[in-house]
């Protein structure tokens, strides 16, 4: 059986992510790593987009920016100057290239294309077992999601991010490859909070996805007709489909992180990183990656690795707010975008604001929905419960 310091149980974002910043840190050149994946992630599975400072290290395997942004619904449109920030487009595949390439290079890294079947954790160790072997390690990293453990409680309210995409190559002149739309909730909200996310990387090409933040996944016919809809709407009669892509990402303040053990650490969805109200990722990767490798040299114990602050608080009355009335979402964010400093809402967003700042966003929005979320989550905390 062979022993590792540090397994990988799931090797995607959260994971590659961690193990680069591991390598670039230089200070675990001596630790034994294995990462596990039943996926060899060498193909494009997923778009990460986020505004990001201007020339950030992402840049150089960015496939697209855009400098302004729309958001829209059916009362008002407003451009939003991104300035000092930018959108940056990351397909999944440039980011495993760049990590992959990286590890192939490193003698103490092993990668191994198999399914993980049990993590069994003792005093000393814990085991990892997969289809067809055995191994050890003195800590194991987990970023396979237990889907069960958030899904079947009734404390904290679970949102689903979920949307179907296109990527279409149109007749037609319609988009502006300078200005991505960030949020068009002039689509028929359904009594659910529905937008249109749409970037374009010319006039006649662009990723459309159909995209809503709610408890219940549709039909998958249901978001292609809408995407068919909105190009028609655009003025477009005739395109072609090069790519499609799928997901859904939980959005929940659900305390992942109390699931972690002296020696298993959860991560990446699993751990609680994806931002709970807006459902993104990759730029909360990177920060909380970086935050890892500081507490791997001065932590041991992984069951003291959490810490609820207010923005958690913050994204706790939101979802609290969509799961009981999810036709609230569109005025919600139409408040916030409407007459707000972009700047400060992304500052917010990114959890980098002072709780002066935290004001001069939140009083922008509707009051009594956050009134009504905060009287049942803060003052009523043992009565507290998403049936009643």
């Amino acid at each position: 059986m062979k022993h590792y310091d540090y397994i990988f149980t799931g090797s995607g974002l959260s994971a590659l992510m961690t193990v680069y910043k591991m390598i670039l840190s230089e200070q675990f050149k001596d630790k034994k790593i294995l990462l596990l994946d039943e996926n060899l992630k060498n193909k494009n599975d997923r778009t990460w987009c986020f505004w990001e400072n201007k020339n950030s290290e992402w840049s150089k395997i960015s496939s697209k920016t855009w400098d302004f942004a729309l958001f829209k619904n059916t009362d008002f449109s407003r451009t939003l100057t991104l300035e000092p920030y930018e959108y940056l487009q990351i397909r999944s595949v440039d980011f495993y290239t760049l990590v992959s390439d990286l590890i192939s290079k490193q003698d103490n890294i092993t990668f191994l294309n198999e399914k993980v079947t049990d993590i069994n954790e003792l005093d000393t160790h814990v085991f990892v077992k997969t289809e067809t072997q055995e191994c050890s390690a003195g800590r194991v990293i987990n970023s396979i999601v237990n889907v069960g453990a958030f899904i079947n409680q009734h404390k904290y309210a679970v949102i689903q991010q979920h949307f179907v995409g296109w990527f279409v190559e149109t007749e037609e002149a319609v988009f502006d490859p300078n200005q991505c739309t960030f949020m068009d909730f002039s689509v028929d909200q359904k009594n659910n909070t529905r937008f249109m996310y749409v970037l374009p990387t010319s006039t006649t090409e662009a990723l459309l996805e159909y995209t809503l933040f709610s408890k219940d996944l549709l039909p998958f016919a249901e978001y292609e007709e809408e995407i068919k809809s909105y190009l028609k709407n655009l003025g477009v009669k005739t395109f072609k489909i090069t790519e499609k892509e799928q997901g859904n990402i939980p959005m929940t303040c659900y305390p992942f992180w109390e699931k972690n053990t002296k020696r298993v650490l959860n991560i990446g969805t699993a751990g609680g990183w994806t931002k709970a109200s807006t459902g993104y990722t990759f730029k909360k990767t990177d920060k909380k990656s970086s935050e890892l490798i500081k507490l791997f040299l001065q932590q041991n114990d992984y069951s003291k690795l959490y810490k609820k602050d207010k923005f958690w608080f913050y994204d706790l009355l939101l979802l609290d707010i969509l799961y009981r009335n999810n036709a609230l979402g569109s005025s919600i964010f139409s408040s916030l975008f409407k007459k707000g400093d972009p700047n400060l809402i992304f500052k917010f967003l990114d959890e980098e604001t002072s709780l002066w700042q935290d004001f001069q966003v939140i009083l922008k929005c509707p009051k009594l929905p956050f009134i009504k979320s905060l009287f049942r989550v803060a003052f009523l905390p043992k009565k507290f419960n998403l049936k009643s």
